[in-house]
């Protein structure tokens, strides 16, 4: 019987999602706690694997364990058992038994993902393990512009690793059906969103909560929204907006690194802590 499990986790002390022998893992742990609970070895299988120090507040998994002990789970009891077991570092929202034919991965339609820039002249030790600190000021509306680019189904072998298997010359394609920066203060800037010109409203700001506003500065962020992912995309894409910010690139060099293929001319990629897997539509 196939159970459909979302959950969040600080990445922090994990070496990223997929389990690794002899390294702490997001589903290296989750796999043990299921296991004491389910009295079997499981494997999970995720809708989107996260690098180390990567965070997720909705992401989701599917395990298979036997019937038998299916029909003894309770979905309250197991979701009590494994926070009590694997809380606060993760923590399992929901638990239930899966639709037919549901797979974590594969019957995903979209991902989204948002990125965290805290912009001040000095970091900020409460936020340092969600933020990535840039201390020059950033021109704001230059990143969104520059975001424009990525809208709609582009090659992103400038921005990915390469998949396993494949060669240069092969296409990593991927539709973004939105991409936008916001600042936390709820300062709009000029995005659009799949085609569609508009001003972009300040819900992800409000988002943020109160709790993440900075002692110094404000946070950036960036919110992406794609039929998938390639490995280090956001962390890329994130990495070569903020060098327009910082004024090393100009907004419409966005399209020519695109349209280059050519890793080298992306930005280094941003370091892996502002990241948090959003959500996962179905």
């Amino acid at each position: 019987m196939r159970w459909r499990l979302r959950l969040a986790y600080d990445g922090s002390g994990f070496r990223g999602f997929a389990a690794q022998e002899g390294v702490p893992t997001v589903a290296g742990s989750l796999a043990e706690a299921i296991g004491r609970v389910a009295r079997t070895e499981v494997t999970l299988t995720c809708a989107g694997r996260t690098d180390a120090g990567v965070h997720a507040l909705d992401q989701v998994v599917h395990v298979d364990l036997p019937a038998e002990r299916s029909a003894a789970l309770d979905p309250a009891a197991l979701i009590k058992s494994l926070n009590s077991q694997l809380a606060p570092s993760i923590v399992v929202r929901e638990a239930d038994v899966a639709p037919a034919g549901f797979d974590a991965r594969h019957s995903a339609t979209a991902r989204r993902y948002r990125y965290l820039v805290l912009n001040a002249p000095v970091p900020d030790p409460l936020l340092a393990s969600l933020v990535w600190h840039v201390a020059e000021p950033l021109d704001d509306r230059a990143m969104s512009a520059a975001a424009d680019a990525l809208l709609g189904e582009h090659d992103f072998r400038s921005f990915c690793r390469r998949v396993p298997g494949t060669g240069p010359e092969d296409p990593i394609t991927r539709r973004v059906i939105d991409a936008r920066w916001t600042r936390l203060d709820g300062r709009p800037t000029h995005a659009r969103t799949a085609g569609t010109s508009r001003i972009l409203d300040d819900s992800v700001g409000k988002d943020l909560g109160p709790a993440l506003a900075p002692a110094v500065g404000f946070l950036l962020a960036f919110e992406i929204e794609a039929n998938a992912f390639c490995h280090q995309m956001v962390r890329s894409l994130v990495g070569t907006l903020v060098d327009v910010g910082r004024g090393r690139k100009r907004p419409s060099d966005m399209l020519d690194v695109l349209d280059s293929a050519d890793r080298a001319q992306a930005g280094q990629p941003a370091p892996p802590q502002g990241l948090t897997l959003m959500t996962v539509r179905y």
